[in-house]
């Protein structure tokens, strides 16, 4: 039996509903010119609203150098997004209304829309992530399935990405007790398209379905990361059943790292490079799984705490009205195409946090800088 989530929800303040009026705001705001979810944090922190943050983002860019402003989203353009993902079934919720998952909501970058379809309450329930191999093994579908069936019956949702492979296993296994699928594309661009059938036969099981791509967009090759840190974002931790070396499933396990999931690995022959990944992640601390009670017991103490926002880096210092030029000069002169960390920036500028952020802000609006993770950036 889980434990109650009651006092980690109400550390999300559920229930709260954005006017149509706020909806709109923020669908503007997030499909704006350079404008990703952490740079939408910043700046509604900053301005109180996604509207007050709208009408500053001209001078915002043209202070970080751009010749000319991004493109706004129009009001028009965001309503009609809105009114086409609600024919389709679909609801853009943001953290902390009914239907966005709670732990995803924890995110620096968490999606400020998240796009959801079918069952709200099954997308809020406590979740494990599976993922493994596209061609894995048979022995690996067969455990995958195992593993997804018997968290099923301890009352866990299972969350995975809709691939072929492992992922497709652990959904089926889990259609009964309850799947969510997280896309790289918008709901109507679903990939492979195969699983087109898998998918309704999600959503009719009372899945759900979750994306922060716009209808219409085709998944491409970088999109698959950030669809990955979804799938670790929204879960309570991340088994990975099967994974080569460069597998995308590794890249998922190392976001839920970064994000402070737990990790769990299946272990596999030597001689399987389908598993060579996943012994590494073993042996670089990840919690091995041979059956589902491993994963529960880790996962139990986890639960008992109340979910709760993290102090991210945007929330430590407020944000520089208008930096001087000799500042903006000289943080602009320390960054270049290597990465680095804004804690680096600090230091070797001089300049206090709240300036370096909003020169990296202005640069950003501008198209002139790349953020990468674990809070590196770069000058493009």
């Amino acid at each position: 039996m889980l434990p109650s989530q009651g006092d980690a929800v109400d550390a999300l303040n559920p229930g709260i509903e954005l006017t149509e009026a706020d909806r709109i705001d923020r669908m503007r705001l997030i499909r704006s010119d350079n404008v990703g979810p952490r740079t939408f944090r910043s700046l509604v922190d900053h301005f109180g609203t996604a509207r007050a943050a709208l009408e500053r983002l001209p001078e915002l860019a043209r202070r970080g150098g751009a010749a000319r402003s991004g493109r706004i989203t129009s009001v028009d353009e965001a309503k009609a997004e809105l009114a086409a993902a609600r024919r389709l079934g679909v609801n853009w919720l943001a953290p902390g209304e009914d239907g966005y998952p709670a732990r995803l909501a924890t995110l620096d970058d968490a999606p400020p829309l998240l796009a959801v379809r079918g069952d709200h309450a099954t997308a809020m329930r406590p979740t494990i992530a599976i993922v493994g191999s596209r061609n894995a093994s048979g022995a690996g579908l067969k455990f995958a399935g195992q593993l997804a069936r018997e968290l099923g019956e301890a009352g866990f949702v299972i969350i995975s990405g809709l691939a072929r492979g492992v992922d497709q296993a652990a959904h089926r296994t889990s259609i009964a007790s309850g799947t969510v699928a997280v896309l790289a594309g918008g709901h109507d661009c679903i990939y492979p398209p195969e699983h087109e059938n898998l998918l309704a036969d999600i959503l009719e099981q009372r899945g759900a379905a979750i994306s922060e791509m716009p209808l219409g967009h085709e998944p491409r090759a970088r999109d698959f990361p950030r669809r990955n840190r979804l799938i670790s974002g929204a879960s309570l931790g991340v088994v990975v059943v099967e994974a080569a070396h460069r597998s995308g499933s590794l890249i998922t396990a190392r976001m839920a790292a970064e994000q402070g999931r737990e990790v769990f690995a299946v272990p596999g022959s030597p001689l399987d490079p389908r598993a060579a990944g996943t012994n590494d992640l073993i042996k670089q601390g990840a919690t091995l799984v041979t059956e589902a009670a491993d994963i529960i017991n880790a996962v139990q103490p986890i639960m008992e705490r109340p979910i709760m926002f993290p102090a991210g880096e945007d929330d430590s210092e407020p944000l520089e009205g208008d930096p001087q030029s000799h500042d903006r000069a000289q943080i602009t002169g320390l960054l270049g195409p290597t990465p680095v960390t804004i804690d680096d920036l600090v230091r070797m500028s001089g300049a206090p946090p709240s300036i370096v952020r909003t020169v990296l802000l202005e640069l950003e609006l501008a198209g002139r800088l790349e953020r990468h993770g674990g809070g590196l950036v770069a000058l493009l």
